[in-house]
């Protein structure tokens, strides 16, 4: 069965943050009804911006989505992590300020990671604010960089270093777009649907053992459940820490470790969710040697990392100090106190600063290689 053939499911959550709450609407058949974009447009005026790839495939359905008499503009930017930059995010303020955009004009991002990140601070920067909405189109991007208002773009030395928190009116996650997702691309968007179980949902890590299969073959009701739960879970941690003081550092799990080896490889070499793959079960492994987890949890983690499709293994070419130099970077650190995500058990993570350098330079020392 493929999506489009199976009745639409619609799901709406809500991402409560007092008067900058947004909702989350999932289904199908979305992003041609203008009944569902129309709500959320500031004023008259539209930008759209998409990448090279996903353009030829749902510009011209957005485009029909919107009203009448709206002011619609399009920009189509380079694909991959490595057009995550500055001078990319300059273009769209380059067209912005050709098309004589003012202060109600709305951005919509579509696309994936990329592109959301980018014109979520793109939109938070220009005239100081300015209102956007996310339409994901990858599985990552549908369960985690669009909710929750992290924007900004990479910098040689490390990832997502410059941003801004700037909350979308709206995210609409049109699941019919994971049709053309290459599978690797589905396999990077399993490892943060992945994440949620270890870091906070037991029960929802014994169901993505059991539905894996179901999930790399896009079958509609168990695709549309992972990204409904992971979505509530992310929502309810950002409503309880919208800016990373606490708790949603928890989010990061694997991350620390995952972004050394994006760095450090060159962004794109690997895509994100395979480098959170190998970071959570560097984590895993970290969290055993310190006598939180027993080995039967570390292997079964490895289990459904690899039922993902995921790498296990670091980076052959990356030393101790190649990771230890990136890992200092990184933007959970306090006093220069290295802050870590670990599992006290599958199912609960932590923030961790108290890991002996010692024992850190051992797993990495240490830690397969491929």
């Amino acid at each position: 069965m493929t999506l489009s053939e199976t009745t639409a499911v619609q799901r709406t959550l809500q991402v409560a943050l007092d008067e900058r709450s947004y909702p989350i609407h999932i289904g199908t058949g979305l992003l041609g009804d203008p009944a569902v974009l129309a709500p959320y447009l500031a004023g008259r005026q539209v930008m759209i911006v998409t990448n090279e790839t996903v353009a030829p495939l749902y510009l011209d359905a957005v485009r029909r989505g919107m009203p009448a008499d709206i002011e619609v503009q399009e920009l189509i930017l380079p694909d991959g992590e490595a057009a995550k930059t500055l001078e990319s995010v300059s273009r769209i303020w380059d067209a912005l300020l050709a098309a004589g955009f003012n202060r109600r004009c709305t951005l919509v991002a579509l696309g994936g990671g990329v592109i959301g990140d980018m014109v979520g601070f793109a939109a938070a920067c220009y005239q100081r604010g300015v209102s956007f909405i996310q339409v994901p189109t990858t599985l990552l991007s549908q369960v985690d960089s669009s909710v929750g208002g992290k924007t900004g773009v990479n910098h040689p030395l490390g990832k997502n270093m410059i941003g801004a928190f700037w909350q979308p009116r709206a995210v609409l996650i049109d699941i019919d777009t994971l049709r053309t997702l290459p599978s690797r691309e589905l396999s990077a968007g399993l490892a943060e649907v992945i994440k949620y179980g270890l870091i906070r949902d037991a029960e929802f890590l014994a169901w993505l053992e059991a539905e894996m299969p179901a999930l790399r073959t896009l079958q509609p009701e168990a695709l549309a459940w992972a990204i409904e739960r992971s979505c509530a879970l992310k929502a309810e941690i950002v409503a309880e820490d919208e800016t990373e003081q606490g708790v949603r550092a928890l989010l990061n799990l694997g991350h620390t470790f995952g972004h050394a080896i994006e760095a450090h490889q060159g962004y794109g070499s690997w895509l994100h969710g395979e480098a959170v793959g190998a970071g959570m079960q560097m984590a895993a492994e970290l969290s055993r040697r310190l006598g939180w987890l027993e080995q039967y949890d570390v292997e079964r983690s490895a289990a459904i990392i690899a039922s993902a499709g995921l790498p296990l293994e670091a980076p052959m070419d990356m030393g101790v100090e190649d990771f230890l130099s990136r890992m200092r970077l990184d933007k959970k650190n306090v006093d220069e106190r290295l802050r870590l995500i670990l599992l006290e058990t599958l199912g609960r993570a932590v923030i961790h600063d108290q890991t002996p350098r010692e024992l850190l330079e051992e797993l990495l020392a240490t830690f397969p290689r491929s």
